[in-house]
């Protein structure tokens, strides 16, 4: 007895989504999730290879003045690292909603976030208009 077996379609390397077709189809999907692996391992390259910079250059300086630069350098190059951290997170929740069938819908209105926006920002999880009144909300708060 033959088993029908789901036979997994190549993206083509240039293949863009467009506003033609329907909204996170199969193709959206597998564009957005290529998209977000590539960019989650340029990230953890880069982590790799700052963590490896900074145990080579764990040189004790004679001079004040170089040993703080060396000191500042360090703990920008470990709050960015931090920084990329927090968006690995993002990046597998993104991952996680192409998976679970809600990426590209704005988590506050249900309302599918624009294909433009989405490749601009693929962890975004908030449409531009609800971005923006969350902004709103955010300044009003502050300025109390």
């Amino acid at each position: 007895m033959a088993t029908a077996r789901k036979k997994k379609k190549v993206l083509p390397e240039d293949y863009r989504p467009s506003d033609d077709e329907p909204f996170m189809n199969e193709q959206q999907r597998a564009y957005f999730r290529r998209k977000l692996l590539n960019w989650r391992d340029e990230i953890l390259r880069s982590t790799k290879e700052t963590l490896q910079h900074l145990q080579d250059d764990s040189e004790q300086y004679a001079d004040i003045a170089d040993r703080a630069t060396s000191e500042t350098d360090r703990s920008l190059e470990l709050r960015a690292r931090d920084r990329q951290r927090k968006l690995i997170a993002k990046i597998d929740d993104a991952l996680e909603r192409i998976e679970g069938g809600t990426y590209g819908y704005c988590e506050e209105t249900g309302e599918p976030i624009s294909l433009k926006r989405l490749d601009a920002r693929p962890i975004a999880t908030l449409s531009v208009e609800a971005q923006e009144r969350h902004e709103r909300r955010e300044r009003v708060y502050r300025d109390v």
